[in-house]
């Protein structure tokens, strides 16, 4: 087998579409690779033979402020990435308001944390009041409140017969 660097060299000097052919025959077969087949084979144009690519149009590029950086995504198909790029601003000039709950630099602030966990507080109280509201919920709470009467009843027979031998105890 050859040196990896030298096969790598190789398969850089090949055109996309040479590219792509090589990749659908090496992954051919290969269950792991299965998603790397299948993307080989539909981008090579292989596994639709007569699809008409004027069908559906193609997606136009979301405009965003660093369209020119491009090329130097995380690997994204395409080389757009899903997630907008959060604008930071330079050294030294004054950034804008905070808005929509997160500072100028992306990191959230005080008050919209806040809000979130109050949001999150009053949803678990909701859904409480509402489980107690079905029956399941209401049986729950006639157990619980029937076993704290019977452990209130079996408490104070405890503490009447401990008087009760107290009391007995102390007669001549």
């Amino acid at each position: 087998m050859s040196d990896l660097g030298e096969i790598t060299a190789q398969l850089a000097a090949l055109s996309d579409d040479e590219l792509l052919a090589v990749l659908g025959t090496a992954t051919a077969g290969r269950p792991r690779l299965a998603w790397v087949h299948t993307a080989a084979v539909e981008a090579a144009g292989l596994g639709h033979a007569g699809s008409d690519t004027t069908v559906s149009p193609p997606t136009p590029a979301p405009q965003t402020h660093d369209q020119e950086s491009d090329a130097a995504t995380s690997g994204q198909v395409g080389g757009i990435s899903s997630v907008p790029a959060v604008p930071v601003s330079p050294i030294g000039i004054p950034s804008g308001p905070e808005v929509g709950g997160y500072s100028s630099g992306g990191v959230p602030t005080f008050e919209s944390v806040r809000d979130k966990v109050e949001q999150r507080f009053g949803t678990a109280q909701g859904m409480g009041e509402l489980d107690r509201q079905t029956p399941a919920g209401r049986s729950a709470d006639e157990q619980w409140e029937a076993r704290e009467k019977a452990a209130r009843e079996r408490l104070e027979q405890i503490r009447k017969s401990l008087r009760g031998n107290d009391v007995e105890s102390n007669d001549p």
